[in-house]
């Protein structure tokens, strides 16, 4: 894609006062145009089936379906969209978890916008993008272990896409009622998913399975969990 040609983006950032920087940074930066604002992962695999956008600039803390989630669907549905996450977490496993659910960029959210629109740019040309301080890391980054990455369980067998979704809302703290809800499956498969993930975790009651999916980087420490 030429440098002068306009880029199409998708916005995945939960919070509204980020889209309209995001946004206004775009616009004052040329030949971008925002296609599409989800809130929530949801949402933006949705829109990208939606609107196909050149890049999907995500972030990987939203509620509902996390970026890395929404990252892994939207790639199983469509191989060839790009995605660029954008993200105030970005230790080495954060990185390591991203690129392998197939994102071929990461930018911390202190990036520059003219770094941004760099990357944005290279992701849309098919080309990796990490900022320089990830760039740096990731030289000398030993190979990290792809089971963590998968959410597989020693000895057991990886969570399914569904668990996985069953997973987060639960330690959001939703009820079975929401999750059926959100997900639009009845409450008795909520259960039936809740009860299988529950066993390959070996995990019983829902403040372990909370600690599990923030140590696994499911759901983010300072997630506003959410009693329904």
């Amino acid at each position: 894609m030429n440098a002068a040609r306009r880029v199409t983006v998708l916005l995945a950032e939960d919070h509204l006062v980020v889209r309209q920087g995001l946004r206004a940074l775009l616009d004052l930066e040329g030949n971008f145009t925002v296609v599409g604002e989800a809130r929530t992962g949801r949402e933006a695999i949705d829109l990208a089936k939606a609107v196909r956008p050149d890049v999907i600039l995500m972030d990987i803390g939203m509620p509902i379906l996390n970026g890395l989630e929404a990252t892994r669907q939207i790639l199983a549905s469509n191989p060839a969209a790009k995605v660029l996450i954008l993200s105030a977490y970005s230790d080495d496993e954060y990185v390591e978890r991203m690129t392998t659910a197939g994102a071929l960029g990461f930018l911390e959210k202190q990036t520059s916008a003219q770094i941004l629109a760099k990357a944005l740019r290279t992701v849309a040309n098919g080309e990796t993008f990490f900022s320089p301080a990830i760039a740096k890391r990731l030289k000398d980054a030993s190979a990290r272990s792809r089971e963590r990455a998968g959410l597989i369980i020693p000895k057991g067998k990886p969570l399914t896409r569904r668990e996985r979704e069953v997973l987060q809302l639960v330690a959001e703290g939703y009820s079975n009622k929401s999750v059926g809800a959100k997900l639009e499956i009845s409450i008795k498969t909520v259960e039936k998913h809740r009860q299988h993930l529950m066993n390959k975790l070996n995990i019983h009651d829902t403040a372990t399975l909370t600690r599990y999916a923030i140590g696994s980087g499911v759901i983010e420490s300072n997630v506003n969990l959410t009693i329904i």
